[in-house]
Order: C-alpha cells, then structure tokens, then sequence
C-alpha cells in the first residue's frame, strides 16, 4: 500500500506503525529512504475484501423485526439501537443482543458473505454492518460463546475440534478423489471455525494469542491457581500475564508469526 503523502516531508507520525495494523501491515517490511513507513506490505494472512450487495442483509433484518429508518418515531422508541450498512442508516431495533447474534449465526454458517463485518457499539447504540469493498480483513480462530450442544463444544473453547483437523490431515495425506468432498480452508470458514475480522471488528473483540492462553485463561477462571513458568529454556516464548478483568475471549489468533509478511517471515528466528 502506498500512502499518498508527499516524500520529501520529514513528518514522523504518518510514517509510524498504528495498533490497528497488528496482524494487516508486517511491522518490518518497508523501503529505506524517504519512502520509508509510506510504502507498507500487507502481512501473510491478509485479506482484502471485494464486496458484496446489501439488499438481502437488509431485507434479512426487516424480517427479524427491523424499523425503517423512514418508519421510525424518536419519542416512541428513545432508546432503539441504530443500524447502519455500510454508512447508511437503514433502521432501528429493540433487541439488538438478539439481532447481532442472528446475524454473526448466518454468518458463521456461511450463509452470508464471510467478509461482511459486524461491529456493534454498545455505548454508542449502534450496530454497523460493512459489506463493502476495499477493506483489509484477517482470518481467526473463534471462541464459542456458550455451550453449543450440537457440535459438543463447551464454552469457552475452540470451534476448530480434533476431529476437523485430523480430516485435514488426512485429506493432505490422500487428497480425496472427488473435489467436493476436501474441506480445506473454505470448510474450516463453513464450519465456523475461522472467522475474517477487519480492523473495525477487531476493535469489538477480545483476541487471545495462543491456544494454550485460552487454556491457562479457562484454568483460572475456574479458580485454579496458575504458577509462573520460571523455567530456564531461552527458546521459551515470553508471554503477558493473565489479566483477571479480562471477561472474555471471543477469537484466538491462528499464530503470532502472521503478523508478518512475505520478506520478514522468510529471516530465520525473528522472535529473537
């Protein structure tokens, strides 16, 4: 990506990496000179989005109790969250805890578009849908938020099981004969197992790095007291401590190495 600023401008600030660019820009591959930090590389796993129509995420929302816009009366319904697509305020709806879980299902389910975003401002009372193109997106793993009896996946864990990579260990052992039958990575996204955030969701979300966190994170919400690995192997990853305010994680990061893009994850040991 090429910043549309002027090269010969000593200015730091634009050139500096945001918080928001974790896991979409690598934080190492750039030019020298005086295109340094203007010209960014998008990182490995990084995702740019191509759009798709809006009218049936619309006419999805009327039939699940949403207001026009044009219908709607301030006095009556003060408090009503707001929903925008893709910066047009369509309507209102009184249950929007109800609403942002129907559709984060039909999304998870793929029967919507993977790289539609849904970001909803709780303090703001809005709920923003972007189905746009242009956007950069990333993909996660989820955490399931409540106990999914069906797939027999406690809250709290994973929605990537043993048994999903198993058969993608099998399928790359001996691929199957018949193309329909390879899960690959667009069925790990039907199964829901990974999902696409942009850095507008990812402000909403509570990202953990590794699975083991998720674990250490389960044990101690459990009230199991967690010593600290003092070990003395150096190749051992530094982590962050445990926040205990911390209520929930809803995704887990595929790795930390992915942050990186093509040149700076080709350097042997970058993490020291």
């Amino acid at each position: 990506t090429n910043t549309p600023i002027g090269r010969d401008g000593k200015l730091a600030k634009p050139r500096q990496l945001h918080n928001t660019h974790w896991g979409l820009v690598c934080p190492a591959e750039t030019p020298e000179g005086q295109a340094c930090g203007l010209v960014k590389n998008l990182s490995l796993m990084c995702y740019v989005s191509v759009g798709s129509p809006s009218e049936p995420l619309i006419e999805f929302m009327i039939n699940r109790g949403m207001e026009v816009v044009e219908e709607y009366e301030p006095l009556r319904y003060p408090h009503a969250t707001k929903i925008f697509v893709n910066g047009t305020w369509v309507g209102v709806h009184q249950d929007p805890k109800h609403l942002v879980s129907q559709v984060l299902d039909t999304r998870r389910k793929s029967y919507l578009q993977y790289e539609v975003s849904l970001v909803r401002e709780i303090r703001d009372q809005e709920f923003k849908i972007f189905s746009d193109a242009g956007r950069v997106m990333r993909p996660v793993f989820t955490v399931e938020q409540e106990d999914n009896l069906e797939a027999g996946i406690e809250k709290g864990h994973l929605v990537l099981t043993k048994e999903l990579v198993n058969k993608l260990a099998k399928e790359q052992a001996e691929p199957p004969v018949n193309p329909d039958d390879k899960i690959g990575w667009e069925g790990l996204i039907k199964a829901g197992a990974v999902e696409y955030l942009d850095a507008e969701e990812e402000e909403t979300s509570m990202i953990c790095m590794t699975p083991e966190d998720l674990e250490l994170y389960r044990l101690q919400k459990a009230g199991v007291a967690l010593e600290d690995d003092l070990g003395d192997d150096p190749n051992r990853r530094l982590k962050t401590r445990t926040n205990p305010t911390t209520h929930m994680y809803t995704h887990c990061e595929i790795h930390p190495s992915m942050i990186l893009g093509i040149c700076g994850s080709i350097i042997p040991f970058p993490d020291h």
